[in-house]
């Protein structure tokens, strides 16, 4: 977990002892799970109406008054202290129902309680904030070709063009007499980057040597390898079989050629250049074995 700096949780414990009505030092302990959360009950109030009889203690007045008719009219007056007497039923009635709901509240088993709330706050990590609206654009997979590309390529042309003036400058490499078409040379070999090729031409028919093999394993197998393997990755680490051809298309290449430069004596012959010598004339002037 992301350790949280102190004045945040600091500030966080204050909003909730705030809130909650309790001490920041319990807050902080709630936050970091050293005690339990406080716990928030909610309970209904329960209001009791008291109604006054005042009304109905005022109603008999009327009927006090209505005697002095009642002389000359006896009938409606033993009829109207009627209500008179009718009237303070309802004001009992009235006193009743506070003492109904006071009762009703007094017990525990028909109140209605709210449920718990359980209030917890607590600060998991600090999150960096970031713009709603990103002014750099997004990075993509391209560069310019300057400088980014030519300029490395300049670089690496200078440095071969100077290797290579001094390998010339260290290394004697005469040019041999004139090509005598009465005479070929035992063994005639061709130039080292074909030799690979001319070894081949040893084991087998020229048609299929010569033929064959350069236009199935040189051109069309590899016009058809991206094809062949179709995966997208860019990652030497993730193109397995891609590595995995071209590994063994070079050691092969590489062993018939050192076979062909090293190996080969007069009449194509197997020879050991430590005993029979080197029959390669771009290696008899710088190497030698005694």
């Amino acid at each position: 977990m992301v350790d949280i700096p102190e004045h945040l949780l600091q500030r966080s414990a204050e909003a909730r002892a705030k809130a909650l009505g309790i001490s920041v030092e319990q807050a902080l302990a709630e936050m970091k799970g050293e005690s339990d959360p406080t716990v928030i009950s909610k309970e209904p109030e329960v209001k009791t109406i008291d109604e006054t009889p005042a009304p109905a203690a005022e109603t008999p007045a009327p009927a006090a008054e209505t005697p002095a008719p009642a002389a000359e009219t006896p009938a409606p007056a033993a009829e109207t202290p009627a209500p008179a007497a009718e009237t303070p039923a309802p004001a009992v009635k009235a006193e009743e129902k506070p003492a109904a709901k006071a009762s009703k509240a007094d017990t525990p088993e028909e109140v209605d309680f709210a449920p718990e709330v359980k209030v917890t706050q607590r600060l998991l990590t600090v999150v960096k904030a970031k713009p709603i609206q990103k002014a750099a654009s997004e990075p993509v997979d391209k560069v310019n070709t300057w400088p980014h590309l030519m300029l490395p390529e300049f670089v690496s042309l200078m440095a071969m063009t100077a290797f290579l003036i001094l390998l010339s400058a260290i290394l004697q490499a005469p040019l041999l007499e004139e090509a005598n078409p009465n005479v070929t040379p035992n063994p005639a070999k061709a130039p080292w980057y074909f030799l690979g090729l001319q070894e081949l031409l040893s084991y087998w028919d020229p048609q299929i040597a010569g033929v064959m093999i350069p236009l199935v394993l040189g051109i069309a197998i590899w016009m058809a390898f991206p094809y062949i393997d179709r995966n997208p990755e860019t990652h030497p680490s993730k193109r397995k079989f891609a590595i995995m051809f071209y590994t063994f298309f070079l050691a092969g290449a590489g062993v018939l050629t050192i076979i062909g430069v090293l190996f080969r004596g007069p009449g194509w012959n197997w020879t050991y250049p430590w005993i029979d010598g080197i029959w390669f004339d771009d290696l008899l002037d710088w190497i030698h074995f005694e």
